[in-house]
């Protein structure tokens, strides 16, 4: 198994390495950046873990080397938020870094399983997947959207109200997009289930949806969530990797292009959104059927969607008009 982690000298790249490079499930790991990879790999080549660990920059055809073979290619790579920045402000700097290393992909490693971590992913992931379309090589089933984070957020959260010692031993569906209010979390669908209402749970709700606004604010303009959201990079990068190795009954939620993934295309009609965070199914195939949850909802959280539906739809038709109709 062949990771690669593209934009690995980050905030977020640097930790994601690291707990890659723990994994029993990784032979060989790349590493790829504008700058510094080479000693973040030396660094963790150090490491008594099983993946043989490279470091390649730019410069002689150094994506080349680090895509080709990859079984996984994860994207963390762009310039972080700062206290006040919104995720679309960050569009166009990161809109332009996803696509150039998607192309990479599209020429090096068209096969392999494609995660976007990169914000604003709610456009990233429709820009990567214009992207592979334009190359001939898309394959809706291998695209990931990386909304984990936003998972993580709610267990975490809900743990510290119900007293639970464990969050992970906690199923609360987070769905939508992966910003502010497109993100839903379904509490009434919590498994096992708990009892909130009122201001406590619309307290809960935003912040989930604005938990990286929580960060943002508490580092004082160093940095946003980084180490957390590496976390959840690999935990779900990991499922991915388990399910590849045969492994079945993973489920996890991610951002998917609807119509390419079986059970896709009565949530792109309950949502009216191409892309949409589902519960999905992994297999050896990557996506294998997505579960459609939407209808489930209670009231409150039927609110929350409208709202949702309406900035991803506008989200993601900004991402398509990126590749098609380049900025000038």
């Amino acid at each position: 198994m062949k990771a690669v982690v593209a934009g690995a000298a980050g905030g977020i790249g640097q930790p994601l390495s690291l707990l890659c490079k723990a994994s029993p499930l990784i032979d060989e790991l790349a590493l790829y950046d504008v700058v510094n990879t080479p000693g973040v790999a030396t660094d963790l080549s150090h490491i008594s873990s099983r993946a043989k660990v490279t470091g390649f920059l730019p410069a002689d055809d150094g994506m080349k080397k680090a895509f080709t073979g990859a079984d996984i290619i994860i994207i963390p790579a762009g310039i972080p938020r700062k206290p006040g920045m919104t995720r679309d402000q960050l569009f166009n700097t990161n809109a332009g870094i996803v696509a150039s290393l998607v192309k990479g992909v599209a020429e090096f490693a068209p096969t392999a399983y494609l995660l976007i971590i990169s914000n604003p992913v709610n456009s990233t992931v429709p820009i990567a997947a214009e992207v592979l379309k334009k190359a001939g090589v898309f394959n809706p089933k291998k695209l990931f959207g990386v909304t984990t984070l936003d998972v993580v957020r709610a267990e975490t959260f809900v743990a510290g109200i119900t007293g639970e010692a464990d969050p992970t031993k906690l199923n609360i569906p987070v769905i939508g997009g992966h910003s502010g209010e497109t993100i839903v979390p379904l509490f009434s669908q919590a498994t096992p289930k708990f009892e909130i209402a009122g201001d406590a749970l619309e307290k809960l709700t935003y912040r989930v949806q604005f938990g990286g606004d929580e960060v943002v604010k508490a580092k004082d303009g160093a940095g946003s969530a980084t180490l957390s959201m590496a976390y959840a990079g690999f935990r779900f990068a990991e499922k991915v990797i388990r399910a590849a190795k045969g492994e079945t009954g993973i489920k996890e939620p991610t951002f998917v292009y609807l119509a390419g993934v079986e059970g896709g295309k009565a949530i792109a009609e309950a949502t009216g959104c191409e892309y949409f965070s589902v519960p999905v199914e992994l297999g050896t195939e990557g996506a294998v059927k997505a579960t459609n949850i939407v209808g489930d909802a209670n009231e409150y959280e039927k609110k929350l969607l409208e709202k949702c539906y309406e900035g991803l739809k506008g989200n993601i038709a900004k991402g398509v008009e990126f590749v098609n109709t380049p900025p000038k």
